[in-house]
């Protein structure tokens, strides 16, 4: 289970069944800004108000810091290895299949669950639209999934909120749709989409930064950095608006599809984190600037998780229906609020138009993982067979997409939101533990990208993503070492006999240094290699 697969290994398999490399440095970063710009900022900025108030700007610091230390580790890896698997492929080079296997695994609650938290935030905005744009009273049964909780180790469901979420089901589906038709046409479509969010949230800023009153930024962190209990304040809000950012990683898993990916990959890495982080700030600062960012608070005046039984209550009082932290639809609230109802109409139809790229980049994400698992022989091998007219692999998309259109109709937002962060913050921690170990142990193979200062970004990598794994709810970081050890069990049952490494399927060119023994000598008096008593 510690077999490692080194990067010859890797690099070579990747050439005997690889995916069509179609994506240049433009349409990387754009992939990467399609990514990030999205749930995070469109609906989760409520959530991370309820959590540290207008101190959410500093969260937005924080999690963007911890994110660009990661991006410089994922850059260094990506360009040496670009191939498909993001953080899965490097663990599988230095720290061998078990951990590889582990991270692979948690990668899923990344990408799928992040899909589907981005399926339930478009459609929020669409619900948005339909019933306060066209006056149409969409059935509560079927606008969301039940509210959750952990009964010990036991989820519980409370159809009391809701049933199952129609529309997240729907754009899940069609996301899917148009993955399997194949990764050019979803880049270009992507594009257009990047373009339609950048235009709302810059409208965004320049109608809400002129309004902003620092009566509203007042008391600016009413939680306090970490809060009374698990999950909130600053670095608790931190620690979810973390989801804001993670799109950055799934530039990494398209490597293999990249023109020159050992210059192009950290363009797309570095230039996307770089150019949403600006964005992030301003919109935050005009959100809570313009109409305030207070919490709402229980029936006894304590603390509320946003999402929770006491959090739905407070925000159902007449009170507090125009909060910012109430809005399943934020931004186009803001502005509604603060006189311009058409133009966050407008502004909640671009999140309904732009919001589906990010769900493209998250099942795109998936999927690849799941191909150069099965590739690998950890999964079944049937995952990684391509359609014979679009070239992609149809099979694990049309599965992902199936189970992240599942997790939307059941799930709210922010739980989604807070168990895509653990399996993140997992992989990310992972990735900076392993360029450092691939400095000692190869520390003569070339590197397109060098991570700057490494044995000081890197540790401050892994330390950040371990203070926001702390800093996440109860709930959410249950739900890890649960998924992982069922990951296990999977793993030993199918994995560990498959493993293609195990069985000595090994890709490697003859003459690599990191070749593979040659094999094992005879037993005295058995026939020799190749002899014609060997033959018979």
């Amino acid at each position: 289970m510690w077999r490692v697969k080194s990067l010859d290994a890797i690099l070579a398999t990747a050439e005997k069944k690889s995916l069509h490399r179609s994506l240049g440095p433009i349409q990387l970063t754009l992939l990467g800004i399609g990514a990030i710009i999205g749930t995070g900022i469109f609906v989760l900025t409520a959530a991370a108000a309820q959590k540290a108030g207008p101190g959410m700007m500093i969260s937005f610091v924080i999690a963007g810091a911890v994110c660009a230390v990661a991006a410089l580790c994922y850059s260094e890896l990506a360009s040496m290895a670009p191939v498909s698997g993001s953080a899965y492929t490097y663990t599988y080079a230095v720290m061998g299949e078990l951990l590889a296997w582990c991270v692979g695994w948690a990668l899923i609650l990344e990408y799928a669950v992040a899909a589907s938290a981005v399926s339930v935030g478009w459609s929020g905005y669409v619900l948005g639209l339909i019933e306060k744009g066209l006056g149409f009273d969409f059935p509560d049964m079927l606008s969301a999934g039940p509210a959750w909780s952990m009964n010990g180790l036991i989820p519980t469901p409370d159809f009391s909120v809701g049933l199952i979420n129609v529309p997240a089901i729907i754009v899940a589906l069609a996301v899917t749709g148009l993955l399997i038709i194949g990764t050019t046409e979803s880049a270009r479509v992507n594009a257009i989409l990047v373009a339609i969010k950048v235009v709302a949230l810059t409208i965004f800023i320049a109608l809400t930064l002129p309004v902003v009153e620092t009566a509203n930024l007042s008391p600016f962190a009413p939680n306090g950095m970490f809060g009374a209990y698990s999950g909130m304040g600053i670095v608790g809000a931190a620690a979810s608006i973390f989801f804001a950012y993670v799109g950055f990683d799934a530039v990494s898993t398209a490597a293999e599809e990249t023109k020159n990916p050992q210059r192009n990959v950290p363009i797309g890495l570095i230039g996307s984190l770089a150019f949403c982080t600006v964005f992030y700030l301003l919109v935050a600062l005009g959100a809570a600037g313009a109409i305030g960012a207070q919490p709402v608070l229980a029936a006894d005046g304590s603390a509320v998780q946003p999402g929770s039984a006491a959090f739905m209550a407070a925000c159902a009082l007449t009170e507090n229906a125009d909060r910012l932290v109430c809005s399943n639809e934020a931004l186009a609230h803001v502005l509604r609020v603060i006189g311009h109802p058409q133009i966050g109409n407008a502004l909640g139809t671009a999140a309904l138009l732009a919001l589906p790229s990010v769900i493209l980049m998250m099942i795109f994400g998936q999927t690849r993982i799941f191909f150069v698992m099965a590739r690998d022989g950890l999964l079944p091998e049937g995952l990684t067979k391509m359609h014979s007219k679009w070239k992609t692999p149809y099979i694990v998309t049309l599965f992902t997409g199936i189970a992240v259109a599942i997790a939307g109709a059941l799930f709210p937002v922010g739980q989604l939101a807070d168990i895509s962060n653990s399996g993140t913050l997992f992989a990310f921690f992972m990735v900076s533990i392993a360029v450092l170990m691939l400095r000692v142990k190869d520390p003569n193979r070339h590197r397109p990208f060098k991570t700057p200062a490494v044995w000081v970004i890197a540790p401050l990598s892994a330390l950040g993503c371990l203070a926001l794994f702390w800093n996440l709810p109860h709930d959410a970081k249950m739900v890890l070492p649960i998924w992982g050890a069922i990951g296990l069990v999977i793993y030993f049952i199918y994995g560990f006999r498959k493993s293609h490494v195990g069985r000595g399927i090994v890709d490697v060119p003859e003459l690599s240094p990191d070749a593979p023994p040659g094999p094992v000598p005879p037993m005295p008096g058995a026939p020799a290699p190749g002899s014609d008593e060997e033959r018979r």
